[in-house]
């Protein structure tokens, strides 16, 4: 097995201190864990590859067992989120269906009364109240209205999607659901093309198609299947870093349509939800690029609804940084926010 990634650990400069806690965020590549103590802080970040072991119980025994000292009591509660719906006991990710398992029974296993499980974009709506000023970039200022709906959006290894919705007492609640899933909508004769041309291939052609990490292999594949010339073998990094540095036309194009496609995606679900508090963008991707993205044509995409331009003029756009969201989703879900 390879070795872990360590992470820089700037929100807890001390080990956890008694019984802690054991968070967990299971995407479709990468798994990521820390220990958070009593009074909130967590540390010992660590990320593996999901590939590298049978399932999220193996992984994080093997955390669990790189990390803990002789004598350190073991976690005796959880908070984990995960890359795919959560409507009962029975998880399984949507983007690596090996990973299936029970919570009842994976929460017996590691020792974890309770062990609490949510969808990954609860996590990362849960951490948007909590994200320090320094995390935060301002792409629109708009003028928000206090106590009203705000969408969550972010491309990874897929597109997740969430609403933080007012709770009547000043604060919200969360409302899951599979937004990444939504049909594609093109916005020009390009976009138009390029969308038949993938449902020629993949029958629905959904915003997660285009808009996450495999989408930008898609979305290229798709751009040289459209102007007839040859396959080529790419990762999401090469695309990204050769299309922001203009040297490929093809990733060019396929990061520019990247950008203006989260837009309108984004512009929509501010539209369904009336989203007056804001849309943040989170997720694995876009937080790595945030002078690109606010060079981009993303802005204006999601402000481009025609008759009702001012009214998404009104929406702030703010883009979140933090290393680690959905540990602070997960530590609020705990109560130790």
């Amino acid at each position: 097995m390879a070795s872990p990634s360590p992470s820089p650990s700037a929100s807890s400069p001390t080990r956890p201190q008694g019984a802690p806690a054991l968070l967990a965020d299971i995407g479709g590549t990468n798994v990521r864990f820390a220990l958070i103590a009593s009074e909130g802080q967590w540390g010992e970040e660590r990320v593996y590859p999901i590939a590298h072991f049978p399932g999220p119980g193996e992984a994080a025994e093997a955390y669990l067992a790189e990390v803990l000292l002789p004598g350190d009591p073991r976690p005796d509660k959880g908070a984990f989120c995960v890359a795919c719906p959560v409507l009962g006991d029975d998880v399984a990710l949507t983007n690596h269906e090996a990973w299936s398992f029970s919570i009842e029974r994976l929460g017996a296993r590691l020792g974890l009364s309770p062990l609490r499980v949510v969808n990954d974009f609860v996590a990362q709506a849960l951490a948007v109240p909590a994200l320090p000023p320094n995390h935060r970039v301002l792409l629109w200022e708009g003028a928000s209205l206090a106590g009203s709906p705000i969408g969550v959006i972010g491309p990874g290894t897929g597109l997740g999607v969430a609403v933080l919705a007012p709770d009547g007492a000043g604060g919200h609640i969360v409302l899951p659901g599979e937004g990444g899933h939504v049909s594609l909508a093109p916005m020009t004769p390009r976009e138009d093309a390029l969308i038949a041309t993938a449902r020629e291939r993949l029958g629905h052609v959904s915003a997660e198609r285009f808009l996450s990490g495999p989408g930008l292999q898609t979305l290229a594949a798709t751009i040289r299947i459209q102007d007839g010339l040859p396959p080529r073998e790419e990762t999401p990094g090469d695309i990204m870093t050769e299309g922001l540095a203009g040297t490929c036309p093809v990733r060019a194009e396929t990061v520019s349509l990247f950008f203006a496609m989260l837009g309108t995606v984004a512009g929509n679900l501010a539209l369904s939800i009336g989203a007056m508090g804001g849309i943040y963008l989170m997720g694995g991707i876009v937080p790595r690029v945030p002078d690109a993205l606010a060079a981009s044509a993303f802005v204006e995409r999601v402000q481009a609804k025609g008759r009702f331009r001012a009214y998404m003029e009104r929406i702030p756009l703010v883009l979140g940084t933090h290393p680690y969201p959905a540990f602070l989703g997960l530590a609020h879900l705990l109560g130790k926010a």
